[in-house]
């Protein structure tokens, strides 16, 4: 599959946080933005975009504007110290205002990943009894990079997943949800942070 058409992400929500320069390639800018993106059960999902300069200024995009962003899920490793951290944000291909809220939560977050199994999953049952499986997808780019995007299967899917074989290629439907959670740095610090992840409705396997 062309590596420009196998990461798609389509999102609608509320622009909630300023601007803040993230990095510059070959002049242009690019800064990073919270958009508020809310499911079905009323739950919000903040999630991390990167967007040009360029796409900020023409269309005069602000905080608290609505918007419709098309883009890609991307990856990258951040080090510190002796550890790396995966950040994962939404690149944002194309943006565009909305004149209203947008109220039809069944389309306000999709995403539609092609890639490879890069590590076993990892199975796992919530307290309620609920069955989970952890994958983690290698998603190729152009010029031989690849974005790593962790997944989250539910119910006879994460069963079925557990079937699959490291290497194996894979499309999967979903949305980006986020998840806050506290990392204990040491006996008396406490650090809150925010993870990101696909929740898979559909998954489509074509070689084991």
């Amino acid at each position: 599959m062309d590596a420009l058409q196998n990461n798609t992400v389509t999102l609608i929500g509320e622009i909630v946080s300023g601007f803040t320069f993230n990095h510059e390639v070959f002049g242009e800018g690019f800064y990073s933005v919270d958009l508020a993106v809310t499911r079905l059960s009323e739950q919000v999902d903040i999630i991390p975009l990167i967007i040009s300069e360029r796409l900020i200024n023409t269309d005069g995009i602000s905080m608290g504007n609505t918007v419709e962003v098309v883009g890609q899920f991307r990856s990258f490793n951040q080090c510190g110290g002796d550890k790396k951290r995966l950040i994962l944000s939404v690149f944002v291909k194309e943006i565009f205002l909305m004149d209203q809220k947008f109220t039809d939560y069944t389309k306000t977050n999709s995403i539609t990943l092609n890639g490879y199994l890069c590590k076993p999953p990892v199975y796992r049952k919530t307290p309620l009894g609920r069955e989970i499986a952890d994958l983690l997808l290698a998603v190729n780019r152009p010029y031989g990079k690849s974005d790593y995007i962790p997944c989250i299967v539910w119910g006879r899917n994460a069963r079925y997943a557990m079937g699959l074989s490291v290497g194996c290629r894979m499309e999967i439907f979903g949305r980006i949800q986020s998840r806050n959670y506290e990392k204990k740095m040491s006996e008396t610090q406490i650090e809150y942070r925010r993870a990101y992840e696909v929740s898979v409705s559909k998954l489509e396997v074509y070689d084991k």
